[in-house]
């Protein structure tokens, strides 16, 4: 598994981009955020990727950010959901974004994105939760015993929905949003929080 690639850009597409590594030049597929994010052609870029595999083709996706990385699997992870829907999503909102519509069920905005319609917005919903529920119980959480913001009402427990919902543990995202005030916004608690699990790594 190719986990990243830092190289020289060498080419920006309408949805790709090419890195040179090596002496090789590796095409990878992505999403208009990141292409918005990528520095001037010939400068230093590094994408973190993900190598999908068919029957007749090794594609590599590559994203600026493992936050984006993170929601790109777990959109493959939903039954009927492919690598040209899950970039369309990306495309259309942030990982910030995308979690707090599957932590609040918001079903009309996830539509918005080209290529996904009600039936499959309301399957990316179900899954994930189910997803952030099953979390939840193997990491044996107490609200009551927990200091701590916990999954659930308010901001701060929408925003640790959210965290759950791109993938990190109970214990992380609830560290992560630790100090964090219930007046401030849902995105901007969960900016946060990616911020300092970023630097964690």
């Amino acid at each position: 598994m190719i986990y990243s690639i830092t190289g020289k850009l060498m080419v920006k597409g309408m949805d790709m981009a090419v890195v040179e590594c090596s002496g090789v030049g590796f095409k990878c597929f992505t999403s208009l955020t990141t292409l918005g994010r990528l520095p001037a052609i010939g400068d230093t870029v590094t994408l973190y990727t993900y190598l999908n595999v068919r029957e007749d083709a090794l594609d590599l996706y590559g994203f600026s950010g493992q936050d984006e990385l993170a929601c790109f699997r777990l959109l493959l992870s939903v039954s009927g959901v492919g690598p040209k829907a899950a970039l369309g999503l990306l495309s259309t909102m942030s990982p910030e974004k995308f979690a707090l519509c599957v932590a609040s069920s918001d079903i009309k905005f996830i539509t918005t994105a080209p290529g996904i319609g009600r039936k499959t917005a309301e399957r990316i919903v179900l899954e994930l939760k189910d997803k952030v529920s099953s979390q939840e119980i193997a990491g044996g959480f107490s609200p009551a015993a927990s200091p701590l913001p916990a999954a659930g009402a308010g901001n701060l427990g929408e925003a640790v929905s959210a965290l759950l919902v791109l993938g990190y543990s109970q214990s992380e995202a609830a560290q992560a949003l630790k100090g964090c005030g219930e007046e401030e916004s849902v995105e901007d608690l969960i900016r946060q929080a990616l911020k300092k699990l970023a630097k964690q790594k």
